[in-house]
């Protein structure tokens, strides 16, 4: 039953708004014993001519009150409270009905999401500031699709570039095959490190980098042999990362992709009459934007990532259609998206507002600053790993008898560090910290996987209650509230795609986790005498464990039966 909807359709009887206007103005008040919902009146004081009090005194007269304890106005706000055993009942069993669907669906139908995540640079490490992207994206992938949305993920590689030139001048001077084979990455980062080691030396190497980079963009068979070579191993590491992390791609269409298609949008661009030179360079102007010009081609010729990204745009609208396009990349590439939105804007495309940069913060480390060309970096998947060996160094203190222990520690530990990235505003900074991380108390990950694992544990000692079940002997206040969470947890993820925000649908998650653990060490189960109430609560239990699940699943977190 969403009580939302049916707030709003009788207050839509009683006053003259559009039903997605009053929909949006209901609120949560910030105490129960205020209501379970409320309507603000104060929107209507102009139209109406009388004060928001008055408004909401003649509304709570006259609006139809069946399947409410009692609707009441406080002073400007219209208050509502639900009639309570009627809304366990309805919000537990539509849970356990429709189990791992609960939450989801279809407001999306029909409407394509691209949605660019994670995107690697080829031949580097994938490193932990990575996993923000990877992180966001993923959740953001699961939670549309959730709720309808066709989703075509796409990993934009960074798979050229003159670090290729670099790269492939290193190669030929100081690689070791045989390390290569073993451990690409590391290699060619090691080869990476010293070519900028000895250009500090010697400049006269830039230039052979150059003149390689050079026969690589005209086609020359070696370099091309070696680039794809790059790109394979280095997509090979990438895997077992994707794997470690449970993230697949519709697309690995990375800036190469669009080297043959970029003259046509430059060549658009100037026959749109944008294009003006500056100092040599190809550019749209957007002063009058108080933005730099949009720099489409370098004085030197050469396209840049702007080029790249306004020719994606186009291919993916022509490809995809979609209704939504979002990029899932840092805080520092923001004006960068501001420029090439606008010019897409200026190319009289109506879709470029349509265009979502969902930009993200920096990972930190107390004592470490982070540097590709020294070499110091942090890979990505020795950190899962170091994650998963400490979860199960935990796992074995605490309990060490557990079966499965090394497969508990890998959905933990990577759960860990997943839930580390989208617990806060998506804005905000992260600073690594294993402690805080791994805790199994307080808003971590463990945290809720724990929870889960300890509803489940009860259901398997108790059963999950049998026969006619009485919803009305949940009646204490910690019952409800718990249950209050439950139901709402479609509106947390449908504010979370509002604001494309994940963080939104996992604080609701650790809102009920907490509520849980309060009604469970409050309240009896397994010595409670009254059957009734004993087989309400196993019910309660089965519900939360459920959505819980669900909610993991839309972070890219699996569960865990036991702990």
């Amino acid at each position: 039953m969403d009580y939302k909807k049916i707030i709003t359709a009788r207050i839509k009887d009683t006053v003259d708004l559009e039903l997605e206007t009053i929909e949006r103005l209901i609120e949560i008040p910030p105490k129960s014993e205020m209501g379970d919902y409320a309507f603000p009146c104060f929107s209507l004081a102009k139209a109406l001519r009388k004060a928001p009090n008055i408004i909401a005194e003649d509304m709570a007269k006259n609006i139809y009150k069946e399947g409410f304890e009692k609707i009441e106005n406080l002073g400007p706000y219209l208050n509502f409270f639900v009639d309570k055993a009627v809304f366990m009942k309805n919000t537990i069993e539509t849970v356990l009905t429709e189990k791992d669907s609960y939450g989801s669906s279809e407001v999306g139908k029909g409407k394509n999401i691209t949605i660019d995540f994670s995107s690697p640079n080829i031949a580097k490490p994938f490193h932990v500031g990575h996993l923000f992207s990877t992180a966001i994206g993923n959740s953001l992938y699961r939670i549309l699709s959730f709720e309808g949305y066709n989703c075509i993920g796409i990993n934009h590689l960074g798979d050229w570039g003159t670090q290729f030139g670099k790269l492939i001048c290193a190669y030929k001077r100081w690689c070791d095959k045989e390390k290569l084979e073993k451990e690409p990455i590391k290699e060619l980062l090691r080869i990476y490190v010293k070519f900028h080691d000895e250009a500090d030396r010697d400049s006269s190497i830039e230039d052979e980098a150059r003149m390689y980079f050079k026969k690589l963009e005209d086609g020359e068979k070696e370099e091309i042999e070696l680039w794809e070579k790059f790109r394979e191993l280095s997509l090979k590491e990438f895997q077992k990362v994707y794997y470690l992390l449970n993230v697949k791609f519709d697309s690995y269409a990375g800036e190469s992709f669009y080297n043959d298609k970029m003259d046509a949008v430059v060549e658009e661009i100037d026959k749109k009459g944008l294009l003006v030179d500056s100092n040599g360079a190809k550019v749209v102007m957007l002063d009058e934007f108080n933005m730099p010009p949009c720099i489409i081609k370098k004085s030197d010729g050469a396209t840049i990532y702007a080029t790249r990204d306004l020719t994606a745009a186009e291919y993916r609208k022509n490809t995809y259609n979609f209704y939504k396009s979002i990029y899932v990349v840092g805080g520092e590439q923001k004006l960068h998206f501001k420029q090439v939105f606008k010019t897409l804007e200026l190319m009289g495309y109506d879709w470029a507002k349509d265009c979502n940069h969902v930009s993200f913060g920096l990972v930190k480390f107390a004592d470490k600053k982070l540097s590709t060309r020294k070499g110091e970096v942090i890979f990505l998947e020795d950190l899962l790993n170091e994650s998963i060996s400490k979860t199960l160094e935990i796992i074995n203190e605490k309990n060490p008898e557990l079966e499965n222990k090394e497969e508990v520690a890998k959905k933990v530990g990577v759960g860990a560090m997943v839930f580390t990235y989208l617990k806060n505003s998506r804005e905000k900074d992260i600073v690594f910290d294993w402690k805080d991380m791994l805790s199994f108390d307080g808003e971590t990950g463990p945290y809720v996987q724990y929870t889960y694992a300890r509803a489940k544990s009860i259901l398997r000692k108790l059963g999950n209650g049998s026969g006619e079940i009485d919803y009305s002997k949940l009646n204490t206040s910690e019952e409800f509230e718990l249950v209050k969470y439950i139901e709402s947890f479609q509106n947390a993820i449908l504010a979370a795609i509002d604001k494309l925000e994940p963080s939104i649908l996992t604080r609701h998650i650790i809102e009920i986790a907490k509520a849980f653990n309060k009604f469970y060490n409050l309240h009896k189960i397994a010595t409670e005498e009254d059957k009734e109430i004993k087989n309400a609560r196993l019910k309660l239990v089965e519900a939360t464990a459920q959505v819980i699940k669900n909610g993991l699943n839309l972070l890219g977190i699996s569960v865990v039966e036991s702990m």
